[in-house]
């Protein structure tokens, strides 16, 4: 074991933070930075990148000031960090002119050891004179993928940033995020001017979350099979694409018991702020939202992340899946999408006020994303290699492992849809092109006169969620093409001539799940395939065997021992009421892993306290004798 006294930075890992070990890059990071160094820090959400830059700050000469984002986060990781003993503080327009101008005699007066602040207001006059003053230890840049141009939450003034380097010459700087491909890293570095920083890259694989993608059928129904399925009690977020959708899905969740609440840029901004502090400080709030909500959010328990309509892109799916299971502990990452999700997001693209490298470079990374949608491989390793990374064998805990995805031959299909875009004009949607090969007559239809098309009826074999899943495929694919300028139109794209042809053979994905009123009907599916079983409250048997093979894999099992459920039970009650008497979430005086080391090993004493995970010296002193009082009163004799 090493003796912490010789390695300062592991003596305040072990008796503030109450951990045992750095883990992976962290103690190369916090030395390189104590001795003066640069760095640019990409690590998974979770992974421990405050750590990085919060001990040298506790190190060097002069307190670490940190630059982020948003005000709800400085205020939660101040809180945290307080737990801890250690003096933190946030300068933000939250704050009153007082407050404000305490905050800055406290640091003027040496008093606090890390100061948060937005980029907005590090950039003013008046926050330069103050760094002026007392010259800081260092500069941590949070969420850094913000610098890039390429960055999916892109603020203009964190492009300010590079004065850094000349203002405060030897101040080392860190930039930290938890998402970046490879060119928004080379634009991180060159806009920050990090010349001489050196690069920690961690992996980007989260195993401790599960991945299922499924085909929009009916998608508010869909979305409560899987909350009831696995997460009634749980805290998560819901994603969707319009401020309008959040409304009526947070509505719908609500009518069905579930605590949820909206959260876009549409509310005022004291609503906004209240959604949050009440998703931060409750147990089971489902927070619905746009992209607007996410950026930093500490929350551990979050057990599961929902996407209603895809991101625009992996990087930002990633980030925001990331969101979930901070604790490692099982969480869920679940969505669902379809054609008209394509279409939505290249129209954003087109109608951008980006420059033509811009839009190519966004139409590259939804092309990744739907690649990602539609495999047949292990999800996690077709996510990893988009982020150049290898994972040698299949992780075994996303829907594409636990249920494998069949494939059926559909080059005649294939033939079929395509000859109907062409032989309608290239100018109609998905919905028309299925009614017209199932030979379903609408007024419209019989208007232009396709109903007299030798396409008209001759893919009757397949439902129209079969055909749906064609048309999705082959855009996806890039066979198809979508009328971004109109009305979602498809047309051919000129690799589609070899399979009109004959010269090239299509396997498509059979999307394992089917709507539960086809099910009813008994349709078949094609190629042979079998009939979908239908489980409780309308879930599927393939979507009952997919739920059971997951809690598997991922290890989610509530505690087999009643005794160890209450005492469990009782512990989050007695983190819940100090947290109610503090102000603050529940998760910052202890995660829900040290809870579970507490009914795992039952200490019966501060000394045994201390020994498990995130037991500091701060917190043994203040809560220490509360919880081991209900571990007394929760343990036979």
């Amino acid at each position: 074991m090493p003796d912490p006294d010789s390695r300062p930075a592991l003596k305040l890992l072990q008796t503030v933070y109450g951990y045992e070990t750095f883990r992976g890059d962290q103690e190369a990071i916090i030395e390189h930075v104590v001795g003066g160094g640069d760095a640019f820090v990409l690590m998974p959400t979770g992974s421990g990148k405050s750590i990085c830059y919060q001990i040298p700050a506790l190190i060097r000469n002069g307190p670490g000031v940190v630059i982020s984002p948003l005000i709800a986060l400085m205020h939660d990781q101040v809180s945290a960090l307080r737990q801890l003993g250690i003096k933190a503080a946030c300068l933000n327009s939250s704050l009153s002119m007082d407050e404000a101008r305490r905050t800055e005699g406290a640091y003027v007066r040496g008093e606090i050891d890390l100061l948060y602040a937005a980029p907005e207001r590090l950039v003013t006059p008046r926050f330069l004179e103050l760094l002026d003053r007392v010259r800081p230890g260092l500069f941590a840049i949070d969420e850094a993928h913000c610098v890039s141009q390429w960055g999916h939450d892109f603020r203009p003034e964190y492009l300010q940033l590079a004065f850094l380097r000349e203002r405060f010459p030897g101040v080392p700087r860190l930039a930290l995020t938890a998402t970046a491909d490879e060119a928004t890293r080379r634009d991180i570095l060159v806009r920050l001017r990090l010349d001489d920083a050196r690069l920690f890259i961690a992996g980007f694989d989260r195993p401790n979350i599960s991945y299922t993608v499924t085909p929009k059928l009916d998608t508010k129904s869909q979305l409560l099979r899987f909350l009831r399925r696995g997460h009634a009690d749980d805290s998560g977020i819901v994603y969707c694409l319009t401020r309008r959708r959040v409304e009526q899905v947070a509505g719908l969740l609500v009518t069905h018991g579930f605590p949820a609440l909206p959260y876009h840029a549409g509310l005022e901004a004291p609503q906004r702020r209240e959604h949050q502090d009440r998703f931060l400080r409750d147990e089971r709030t489902v927070m619905v939202a746009t992209i607007a909500f996410g950026m930093g959010i500490d929350k551990p328990d979050v057990r599961f992340v929902a996407h209603l309509d895809l991101p625009k892109s992996l990087e930002a799916y990633y980030q925001e899946t990331g969101r979930a299971g901070r604790d490692g502990l099982p969480a869920e990452a679940w969505m669902t999408y379809g054609l008209s999700d394509v279409v939505t997001l290249r129209s954003f693209t087109a109608q951008s006020e980006a420059d033509e490298d811009h839009k190519r470079i966004e139409r590259h990374k939804l092309d990744a994303l739907l690649g990602f949608c539609e495999t047949t491989r292990c999800r996690r390793q077709v996510m990893l290699e988009y982020f150049g990374q290898q994972l040698p064998v299949p992780c075994g805990n996303c829907d594409t492992c636990l249920n494998p995805i069949e494939t059926w031959e559909g080059t005649v299909a294939a033939q079929m849809a395509l000859s109907a875009v062409a032989r309608t004009g290239q100018r109609f949607g998905a919905a028309y092109l299925v009614a017209l090969l199932r030979g379903e007559p609408t007024e419209r239809m019989q208007q232009f006169g396709h109903d007299r098309l030798s396409t008209f009826g001759v893919g009757k074999d397949l439902t129209k969620p079969q055909w749906h899943s064609v048309f999705r495929q082959l855009v996806a694919a890039g066979l198809l093409n979508v009328d971004i300028e109109g009305y979602g139109g498809l047309h051919l794209d000129g690799r589609s001539g070899p399979v009109l042809r004959g010269q090239e053979a299509i396997h498509f994905r059979r999307d394992p799940l089917l709507s539960e009123t086809q099910t009813r009907k008994g349709r078949a599916e094609p190629a042979g395939g079998k009939r979908t079983r239908v489980g409780r409250k309308g879930e599927s048997g393939e979507e009952a065997d997919l739920g059971r093979k997951r809690a598997r894999a991922a290890g989610k099992t509530e505690f087999d021992d009643e005794a160890d459920q209450v005492l469990f039970d009782a512990l989050r009650q007695t983190r819940r009421e100090l947290a109610q008497q503090q102000g603050v979430p529940p998760y910052v005086i202890f995660h829900d892993t040290t809870l579970r080391e507490m009914v795992q090993y039952r200490p019966a004493d501060a000394s045994a306290l201390t020994a498990l995970s995130g037991v500091g010296s701060v917190k043994l002193g203040r809560y220490g004798e509360a919880f081991l009082a209900v571990i007394r009163r929760n343990t036979p004799e």
